[in-house]
């Protein structure tokens, strides 16, 4: 008995021993599981964080690339402005023009869904039961309901269709107004193509700017231009606006990037390329202007053209607005057209051309324009001749003010320049404009003409300096019968100004016109203009 009772106790110890094994094998193989899923998530985090790290660098690698194909392309276009100038038609399609409004639909994207007509079921009252409608309270009730809904439903009806009226009104007026502009454009359209065809100068001067307005450039590029046209020559004065060196000219040659700062190092332009481009790009600019102008010319209105490339900047100097002059040509259509275009080398063709370019255009460093006078300047007025009376009359000082200037208009003429005499003004203070015929050292003159006693003060050269830079001229003339003080020289010395005193005035009419004139004020006279 005995021996069975430690027999059952010991297969109890076993079983529990068995099953406290058991428990502490699951406990293990619960902490192996738990340690291999940490693991297999410690492995996946960092397999998934050298995938982050390795898609955010190729990232980086694919950023690098772009923007070195975007600096090559851009390089590329600016190294093909002549050339891909060359492959465009230049020529202002009228037809295509006529059609343009009609690329312009007609949006009535706000008017076209109207708003929802009201129905009558959705304002009708619930109707009661059989059995209630014959109670006359509730018949009374409903009715009343059926009269407000009936008066709602007729309001809103009645804005319904008010709105609708509206709605058709707006779709009719907006109609009718595209119809007029549409006309109204194709009637400017028919009017500018019928101005040109009778030669029309203003409209030349417009079909013109315009053909190299529409010219597809790089960024940077402002297209915009003036010009003049001068029947009688058949010449067009080309004012065209050019981009500035750093704007259009990258500094960077290439990018890199860096994994262990995480950051672009940026590879310059050396200085020497990046003015070498600069200037290749001014001229290719200024060639493919001009043959754009020739080729889009179906008219033969144009037998000579003069380009002048200004750039508008700020004096770094004094910190004011300039536009300089980088590069002045003069050309004929048939000249030009002895040059293969798409074989020249740019800068080279120009210098062929006698053409003018600016020694560090980079610097804008101007050159002096080949311009001619715009005889159609609406300041301009005939001129007295007035060298052939004079020596009936040899005081100067016994001239009108009207007479003194058009001596000294017809001075000058006799001295070769081109000249025209201007309309009396405060404002322009321009009593005459010449036009130094020369290659290079000609251009535009403004003068001046005063008949003074006493010395002439240095604010009057300053105003003459002012008038040269708000007329473009390369040169000023001030015209005196008296003289000027120190100031006056000092400010106009290293200027291209003159500055002919009376002495000076006696003898070029004696030198130019053979004329012993004199300069006696009265003894009553009085200068006119303020003196210093």
């Amino acid at each position: 008995m005995a021996r069975k009772f430690v027999s059952s106790m010991n297969r109890f110890v076993r079983a529990v021993e068995r099953e406290s094994r058991d428990r502490q094998r699951e406990i293990e193989r619960q902490h192996r599981v738990q340690a291999i899923s940490i693991r297999n998530a410690e492995r996946a985090a960092a397999a998934n964080e050298k995938e982050r790290k390795r898609l955010y660098i190729e990232s980086k690698l694919e950023e690098e690339r772009e923007r070195n194909e975007q600096l090559m392309k851009y390089v590329q276009s600016l190294q093909q402005i002549l050339t891909n100038g060359l492959s465009l038609n230049p020529v202002i399609d009228f037809g295509k023009l006529r059609e343009y409004p009609y690329a312009k639909k007609l949006d009535l994207s706000d008017l076209d869904h109207g708003h929802k007509e009201p129905v009558w079921s959705i304002y009708e009252p619930e109707k009661p039961s059989v059995m209630a409608g014959l109670l006359p309270w509730v018949k009374r009730s409903y009715q009343e309901k059926v009269k407000l809904a009936k008066r709602s439903f007729e309001e809103a009806a009645y804005d319904f269709r008010a709105r609708e009226d509206q709605r058709r009104q707006a779709i009719k007026k907006r109609q009718e107004d595209y119809a007029r502009s549409v006309e109204h454009y194709k009637k400017i359209i028919d009017d500018f193509q019928h101005a040109l065809s009778i030669g029309d100068t203003e409209a030349i001067v417009e079909y013109f700017v315009t053909v190299l307005a529409n010219s597809p450039y790089p960024d940077g590029f402002p297209k915009e231009a003036r010009a003049e046209y001068q029947s009688e020559s058949k010449q067009l004065i080309i004012a065209y606006d050019l981009p500035l060196y750093d704007k259009c000219i990258p500094k960077d040659k290439s990018v890199k990037y860096v994994k262990s700062s995480d950051s672009f190092n940026e590879i310059a332009y050396p200085e020497s390329q990046r003015r070498a481009l600069y200037t290749q790009a001014v001229a290719q600019t200024a060639l493919r202007s001009i043959h754009e102008i020739f080729v889009s010319d179906t008219s033969s209105y144009i037998d000579t053209i003069v380009f002048n490339g200004h750039v508008h900047a700020i004096d770094r100097g004094t910190g004011k607005p300039i536009h300089p002059c980088i590069v002045t040509v003069r050309t004929t259509r048939d000249s030009f057209g002895d040059f293969d275009l798409a074989h020249v080398d740019p800068t080279t063709c120009l210098k062929t051309m006698n053409a003018s370019v600016s020694k560090s255009a980079a610097e804008l460093v101007p050159v002096r324009p080949v311009v001619e006078l715009n005889m159609t300047d609406p300041r301009f007025i005939d001129d007295e001749d007035v060298l052939s009376t004079l020596d009936q009359r040899p005081n100067l000082m016994d001239l009108t003010p009207s007479e003194f200037e058009s001596l000294i208009t017809n001075l000058f003429q006799s001295m070769g320049l081109e000249t025209r005499q201007t309309q009396a003004s405060r404002d322009g203070r321009v009593d005459c404009v010449a036009f130094d015929p020369r290659p290079i050292f000609g251009g535009k003159v403004v003068i001046q003409a005063k008949r003074y006693k006493n010395t002439v003060g240095v604010s009057a050269v300053r105003d003459l300096f002012g008038t040269m830079q708000n007329e473009g001229a390369s040169k000023g003339i001030l015209v005196t019968t008296s003289g000027y003080g120190k100031a006056s020289f000092d400010f106009a010395s290293g200027k291209p100004m003159e500055l002919l005193s009376g002495s000076g005035l006696l003898y070029l009419l004696k030198e130019h016109a053979d004329i012993d004139a004199k300069i006696v004020p009265p003894e009553d006279w009085k200068d006119t203009g303020p003196d210093e």
